[in-house]
């Protein structure tokens, strides 16, 4: 199953995307946005493009387990991308990718504005690899 992951953001929101046999996640682009309704289109425009059949949103949780503020706005975008797109729409945790990610750039030492417009796409990356780590344990 095709599925496409979105690391949410206020400005930037990340997207990643697995093959078919659910083995390969990787990088798609970040939307760089501040409008949500317009980044619930975009979204919509590339799941419709990449064929996914599902989307994982990530849900920022503090580290111990209580959801805040940004929780709220991850499952109010999560809430309009499933109604706007059609296609269900999962929340994944994602305590501590944006931190997995910057570390994972600084070991293949990218720097500067690249980083900044790479940093949520690698973001996404983990949550869907996380998420298809899930899915393949509870098969």
């Amino acid at each position: 199953m095709v599925i496409l992951a979105v690391d949410y953001g206020d400005v930037r929101t990340g997207l990643a995307v697995c093959d078919k046999s659910e083995f390969l996640a990787s990088p798609v682009s970040v939307i760089t946005e501040r409008d949500a309704d317009k980044v619930v289109q975009t979204v919509c425009i590339k799941a419709k493009e990449l064929k996914a059949e599902e989307i994982a949103v990530g849900l920022p949780k503090n580290m111990d387990g209580s959801e805040g503020f940004r929780a709220d706005a991850c499952k109010e975008f999560a809430s309009k991308l499933a109604e706007a797109s059609g296609i269900p729409v999962i929340l994944r945790d994602e305590r501590l990718t944006t931190v997995s990610a910057h570390k994972f750039l600084n070991m293949s030492d990218v720097r500067g504005k690249k980083r900044k417009n790479t940093v949520d796409a690698v973001a996404a990356v983990i949550i869907l690899e996380d998420y298809l780590a899930y899915r393949k344990n509870i098969k």
